[in-house]
């Protein structure tokens, strides 16, 4: 871009037009009112050096307006003073493509109306036309967006590579045409005077062109951005020449960037996740399947950081590791830097067939002791996420005061080769290693450790040189373990060095270590007394949203049963509210014996449902569908339909049949039966269920038949799509059953999920999270107060527990209509919904629960009319819902690492017991996430709270800028003590985005 005014000069626009073919550049852009008379020349020459002119089509200037505007070229006019003027531009268009240009910008696309602009670009319809967005609100762009413009000039040059908005007016601009960046305001202050400096402004332009081609689809710069040109460039002036020295030259990055930009036009612009927070020091996203780029915030200081974590925080089913980027190597950034790693997909992990791991052989010298974390002594396994690093720590030591090296050894269950990665000491014989994990699926790790023999004589000898000790037989032992290992190069430069300091110095020196290390024999070598399980989960086997539904009330009408094609069109609904699961209750055939009616009543009409928990009829089992819900292809489209939103389907595996399930004709001998040879209904005294049976697994005919097909089911399923199940009431069935089943089915398809609903006693519950739940119902139905809430989610955070058992949080369920919500009204709904948003990285709703339903059995904690016993259609659009409050819950989720977990969580001060205030952070510490909630659904709270200042490494008067979730404003809290008021009657909480100063 040069100012219109060098058409005036052939020579200078001639040189203006050979720079810009030489940076990479296809189009020439005359910015500001041309003289017509000269844009004919102005084309030859643009074209006589292999590029395009393109000129800007500018109304008649309004000084009214433009003294309004101001002198800040984002401040276009917002509101248009009038339609007229059509004609004048016609005529600039036509005369310009007369004289041969090959497009336009629209540098106040406010000045005319959308239709103008329309019928303008149906005029030039061989032309190019670029539309300039700065300053213009998102309703504006969103009304021009079906103009026919080819391309749009992004806000990047206001970008701190941290606030969301860039991201999002990509997304918006590109439903207009190409999107192209725009490092530098035109006309406007330049990078050096806005940035302090050359050097800031260099690093600031270099960070802009490496990452533009993965953000945007070309580029638009003025003359002198390439140098560094210190002054603001001015319509009525000629562009300035190249000084012979310029203040840094970006030209070979401009032609890299260029040349980026074809290379993603071919292959299309990458899908971009991005992986950091808004409050680190550096950008990381995910570009496409193969490449992590890192840019840093900082302009004025290096920075070195471990890019491996990064890794943890991408999609959910994609496996990735880095390529040439080996473990435990700090990656380093100049200051403004961009780095672009290679990653590579990782296959999953295909277990063994069976058989306990061997344990290693274990010498006495070498104590390794309290090896943390473990579960059970290495019984079950510790639960990590795919992409996370795996920290190990233990006791090592050893007799005497020899020097000890010790490895962390890690591979997968279907690999022979140990991963090995040093351990360093950390304090009082406590060892540290760190290892990454990249591969979904079980995976084992041991430690080993042994006598660190040239170390131990090293350590020996540097001790006796500084004391003055040296003796000639110190020298000879270190030259015969130095012949005993074959090194005799160093034997003889030792032998031949000048006096006794020279030759201590060469036997001390690094080269002679590392000469040493490579031959290491590991004496007195020792293994943990066996390997340890770890299990690598997917994210979403830790971090989901999951919406229930009965399918057959997807209707308008309960006379109408619903299928599976009506779920199909809710599906945009639920998505839009954030879920990313859709689980459903049994879709089997219902059995017709002992038909429960509604209200559980024993008698069912001609007309009632009955319950999806008693599987089984004339039309199948466990792996056959209620006909009224549709068909397996039906089945099938579902599955697809969710998986287009984004979604994944959950089902429910319930081991409950009824009556009538083909089972029992066929295998009779699954089931207990009475003495008198009746069948044994489902009980829970005083509870009887009369509609539903169950199997014996220690029947006589039942092992191994029973548990086959059970496991069966589940592959059936899993071979439909199906990872992710609901398991229904599993703390009544045998402990190794599932054991057993969840390792064979995870053993080909690692990525699938078991949900224990198990409301049962703690120990029963850890135990089935141990035994392969990933996910597993909680208390959190009753705690409901603030002590119960703080110190239940204190044990889930902390270990053991979050080592282990994954609590995913449901505010309702069809059998649970909890007592705080049949008396809260809407307010109580938004409290919890808030706790459980926030609170657990898992969390689910039944369907009704947007709606505020909380109608109870009088007296019971159950639904009035449950939905389990009967078609229940239901207006999502009435009154009063909440669909809105969720789905912002649901964004504030999705876009913050800190709540994409269970560790992190601290409560602090709130002084009221009515108020509770928690926070959550990612272990890096670049994300933050502050909530307050009240408690109290019923009277507005107040509440004087303390910031964890501490906690953050702040001082008592640290001035903290704080980002509201909820409103979008921004404020500084300064010191420790505030005070906040929360009113049911509007909204029961708050959320932060805590934005402490970064410290490079």
């Amino acid at each position: 871009m040069v100012p219109a005014a060098t058409a005036r000069e052939g020579a200078a626009l001639a040189a203006a037009a050979a720079h810009a073919r030489d940076l990479g550049f296809d189009h020439l852009l005359l910015a500001g009112p041309a003289e017509p008379a000269r844009i004919e020349a102005a084309c030859r020459s643009a074209t006589d050096h292999g590029i395009r002119l393109l000129v800007d089509l500018l109304p008649e200037p309004d000084p009214a307006r433009e003294a309004r505007a101001g002198r800040d070229p984002r401040r276009q006019a917002l509101i248009p003073e009038n339609d007229q003027g059509e004609a004048t531009l016609a005529g600039l268009v036509d005369a310009a493509m007369a004289a041969g240009v090959a497009g336009f910008r629209a540098p106040l696309p406010q000045a005319v109306t959308p239709e103008i602009w329309a019928r303008l670009r149906a005029r030039a319809a061989e032309c190019r036309l670029l539309l300039w967005t700065h300053g213009l609100t998102a309703e504006r762009i969103d009304a021009l967006a079906a103009c026919g413009f080819d391309a749009a000039v992004a806000s990047d040059a206001w970008w701190d590579l941290a606030a969301p908005w860039m991201l999002d007016e990509i997304a918006r601009l590109s439903r207009i045409g190409s999107v192209l960046a725009c490092p530098e305001v035109p006309f406007g202050p330049r990078l050096p005077e806005i940035l302090g400096g050359p050097e800031a402004a260099e690093a600031a332009g270099r960070r802009s062109l490496k990452l533009a081609p993965f953000l945007f689809d070309g580029i638009v710069v003025q003359a002198g951005f390439d140098w560094g040109a210190p002054d603001p460039l001015r319509p009525d002036t000629v562009a300035p020449a190249r000084p012979e020295r310029p203040a840094y030259d970006l030209s070979p990055a401009l032609r890299v960037a260029n040349a980026g930009f074809e290379r993603m036009a071919q292959a299309g612009r990458p899908k971009l996740d991005i992986l950091t927070g808004q409050s680190g020091p550096v950008l990381a996203f995910r570009a496409g399947d193969d490449r992590l780029v890192v840019a840093s915030r900082v302009l004025d200081a290096p920075l070195r950081l471990d890019p491996q974590p990064l890794l943890a925080r991408g999609p959910d089913m994609a496996a990735r590791r880095l390529v040439d980027h080996p473990p435990g190597t700090p990656l380093d950034l100049a200051p403004g830097g961009v780095a672009v790693l290679e990653i590579a997909a990782a296959p999953p992990v295909r277990g063994p067939e069976a058989g306990p791991a061997e344990a290693a052989a274990r010498l006495p010298r070498i104590a390794i002791e309290a090896v943390s974390p473990l579960l059970d002594d290495g019984r079950f396994a510790i639960r990590r996420r795919l992409g996370s690093t795996l920290e190990i720590e233990a006791d090592i030591f050893a007799d005497g005061h020899d020097v000890i090296k010790a490895v962390l050894r890690l591979r997968a269950e279907d690999e022979t080769e140990w991963r090995e990665v040093p351990m360093t000491p950390v304090v009082n014989d406590r060892w540290r290693g760190r290892v990454p994990l990249d591969r979904l699926g079980r995976h084992r790790f041991e430690i080993m450790a042994w006598r660190d023999a040239w170390g131990s004589y090293r350590a020996d000898l540097a001790k006796k040189q500084a004391a003055g000790v040296v003796r000639p037989v110190d020298l000879a032992d270190g030259l015969a373990l130095l012949r005993a290992h074959g090194i005799d190069d160093i034997v003889q430069e030792v032998e031949q060095a000048c006096d006794d300091a020279a030759k201590v110095r060469r036997l001390l020196d690094d080269e002679t270590r590392g000469a040493m290390a490579l031959v290491d024999p590991r004496p007195f070598a020792s293994a943990t007394p066996r390997d340890y399980p770890v299990d690598v989960e997917r994210l979403r086997a830790g971090f989901a949203a999951w919406y229930e539904l009965f399918p057959r009330s997807e209707t308008d009408d309960p006379g109408r049963h619903g299928r599976f094609e009506d779920v199909i069109r809710r599906l945009p609904e639920i998505r839009a509210m954030g879920f990313d699961v859709l689980y459903m209750p049994p879709i089997h055939p219902i059995g017709r014996t002992n038909r429960k009616g509604r209200n559980n009543a024993l008698t069912a009409g001609l007309d009632d449902p009955g319950s999806p928990y008693a599987i089984g009829s004339e039309a199948g089992g466990h792996d056959a569908i209620h006909p009224e819900l549709g068909t397996l292809e039906d089945f099938r489209a579902l599955v697809a339909a969710a998986a287009d939103q984004g979604m994944e389907l959950a089902l429910d595996f319930a081991i409950q049949c009824s009556p009538d399930h083909p089972w029992l004709k066929d295998h009779p001998d699954w089931f207990a039966w009475r003495s008198d040879g009746s069948m044994r209904y489902a009980e829970n005294p005083p509870k009887r269920y009369e509609d539903i049976v169950n199997v014996d697994f220690y029947a006589e005919g039942a092992v191994p038949d029973l548990w086959q097909a059970l496991r069966d089911v589940v592959a059936f399923w899993v071979a439909e799509g199906v990872r992710l199940f609901r398991v229904d009431n599993p703390h009544t069935k045998p402990f190794p059953f599932w054991e057993w089943l969840i390792a064979d089915i995870r053993r080909d398809h690692p990525d699938t999920v078991f949900l224990a609903e198990a409301f049962t006693r703690p120990k029963v519950m850890y135990r089935l999270a141990k035994l392969g739940f990933a996910q597993s119902y909680t208390y959190f139905t009753w705690r409901d107060d603030k002590a119960g809430l703080t110190d239940y989610f204190i044990e889930l955070s902390t270990p053991p527990a979050v080592e282990f058992f994954g609590p995913h949080v449901f505010v309702n369920t069809p059998d649970i209509n909890p007592y705080f919500l049949q008396t809260s009204g809407r307010p109580g709904f938004l409290i919890r919904a808030c706790l459980a948003t926030m609170l657990s990285s898992l969390w689910g709703m039944y369907a009704g629960f947007e709606l505020c339903e909380g109608a109870p059995l009088p007296g019971r904690e159950e639904y009035l009319d449950s939905e389990k016993y009967e078609i229940r259609p239901r207006d999502w659009n009435r009154p009063g819902h909440i669909r809105a409050e969720i789905a912002l819950l649901n964004r504030i989720r999705a876009a913050h690492p800190a709540l994409h977990q269970n560790r992190g969580l601290a409560f602090h001060t709130a002084w009221n017991d009515q108020v509770l205030l928690f926070s959550k952070a990612t272990d890096q510490g670049d994300d933050i996430v502050l909530v307050a909630v009240s408690l109290d659904p019923h009277a507005a709270q107040e509440a004087a709270i303390e910031l964890p200042l501490e906690r953050w490494g702040l001082p008592e008067d640290a001035h903290v800028v704080m980002d509201d979730l909820v409103t979008g404003q921004r404020s500084t809290w300064t010191g420790r003590h505030h005070r906040l008021r929360l009113d049911p009657a509007h909204l029961p909480f708050a959320i932060w985005r805590v934005l402490p100063p970064v410290r490079g």
